[in-house]
C-alpha cells in the first residue's frame, strides 16, 4: 500500500483521539438500532482463545446488549492451532511462573495461523516478505467457514490483532468477485494463495460490517494479495492504540487503506490512548463502535426494503 496514502490517513485521523467529537460519529449515534436480532463473529488474537477473549470483552458485550434491545448474539470462536512455547515470541502472563517443562498442550494459547519463513529467505537478494508464509491459514479460515455454515447467517465480525487480520480476510472472501480476484492474482504470480476451498462451496451473504482492533495486512509479498486487491468493500472500522507496541500504527493503517471508505476521510479509523488491547469499557470508543454498527445496519435494512419493494413491483399480477 503506498506510504503516502497511509501517511495522509494517519494525519487525518490523528486530529482527534475522541471519536465522539467528530461530526461523522455524531451522525452515526443517531441511527436507530435494528428491530431484529443480529449476530456477530468474535475472533480472538494470537495466544488467546474464544473463552479468554470473551472474558476480556464482557464489558463490551454488556454495552452491546444495551444498545441493541432487539437482541445481539456474539459467537466467540477458538482458533484451531494450539500454540507451543516455541511459537510464542513473548511470555504469557499466566505462564510467567509456570513450569517451563510443561507440555505444549497444557498452554491455553491458540492462533489462526503460525508465521513461518521459508529456508530460501536467507538467500542473497531474496525479499524476506516474499518467503514468509502463514502456516495453517487455510485451517484457520476453515474454522470460521464451518461456523458461518452451521450457525449463520452472521451480520458482521469483530476481531482483535491476528483475529482482526483474519476478520478482514473473512469479509473479503465473502464478497462477490473475490474468487475471480484470487484466480487473477494466481495467474500473475504462481506463489499466490488459491481461493480457500472451505469458502468455495459456502453459501453465506457478504458481511454487513467488519471491525478491526489492532489489525494488520497479511505479509508475504504477492502470496496474499488476493484478499486486498481489489480493496475490501465491506464497511469497516479500525481501532488503533496510540501506545500499541505489538502492532504498530503503520501496519494497522495499511489494513485501513486496503478497505474502501477508510482512506477517504470518512472517519472510519479511531485512535484510543492505550496499548495493545481492545477498549471494552471506555465510553467514547464503545459509543463509536455502536454508532458505526447502527449506521451500517440501518443502511443495510433500508437497502433490503428497497429490494423487496422492487421485487413486488416486478411481479406479474393476474389482473
Amino acid at each position: 500500500m503506498p506510504g503516502r496514502t497511509i501517511a495522509s490517513l494517519a494525519q487525518r485521523t490523528r486530529r482527534t483521539n475522541d471519536p465522539t467529537l467528530t461530526h461523522h460519529h455524531r451522525i452515526m449515534a443517531q441511527a436507530p438500532a435494528p428491530k431484529r436480532p443480529i449476530k456477530v463473529l468474535m475472533l480472538h488474537g494470537f495466544t488467546q482463545s474464544g473463552p479468554s477473549f470473551h472474558a476480556k470483552t464482557r464489558a463490551l458485550e454488556k454495552n452491546l446488549h444495551k444498545a441493541f434491545p432487539a437482541g445481539i448474539s456474539l459467537t466467540y470462536l477458538t482458533a484451531p492451532h494450539r500454540l507451543a512455547p516455541t511459537d510464542i515470541p513473548f511470555a504469557l502472563p499466566s505462564q510467567a511462573t509456570a513450569d517451563t517443562h510443561a507440555a505444549p498442550e497444557e498452554i491455553e494459547a491458540f492462533g489462526w495461523w503460525r508465521k513461518k519463513t521459508l529456508p530460501q529467505a536467507a538467500a542473497a537478494g531474496t525479499n524476506a516478505d516474499d518467503e514468509l508464509v502463514y502456516e495453517g491459514l487455510e485451517a484457520g479460515l476453515a474454522t470460521v467457514a464451518g461456523t458461518l455454515a452451521s450457525q449463520g447467517p452472521f451480520d458482521g465480525v469483530i476481531g482483535f490483532s491476528q483475529g482482526a487480520a483474519c476478520a478482514a480476510m473473512v469479509a473479503a472472501l465473502l464478497e462477490p468477485g473475490r474468487r475471480e480476484a484470487f484466480a487473477a492474482q494466481r495467474a500473475r504470480h504462481s506463489s499466490s494463495m488459491e481461493y480457500p476451498s472451505s469458502f468455495a462451496e459456502l453459501e453465506h451473504a457478504p458481511l454487513k460490517f467488519a471491525v478491526a482492533y489492532s489489525g494488520f495486512v497479511a505479509r508475504g509479498g504477492e502470496r496474499y494479495k488476493g484478499f486486498y486487491e481489489p480493496r475490501i468493500a465491506t464497511p469497516s472500522m479500525h481501532f488503533l492504540g496510540t501506545l500499541d507496541a505489538v502492532v504498530d500504527e503503520g501496519k494497522s493503517l495499511a489494513l485501513a487503506a486496503a478497505c474502501e471508505g477508510t482512506g477517504d476521510g470518512s472517519g472510519r479509523v479511531v485512535y484510543h490512548p492505550g496499548g495493545h488491547f481492545l477498549p471494552s469499557s471506555q465510553k467514547a470508543y464503545v459509543s463509536a463502535l455502536i454508532g458505526f454498527m447502527k449506521e451500517i445496519l440501518a443502511k443495510a435494512e433500508h437497502g433490503e426494503k428497497e429490494k423487496e419493494e422492487e421485487s413486488v413491483e416486478d411481479m406479474d399480477m393476474p389482473f
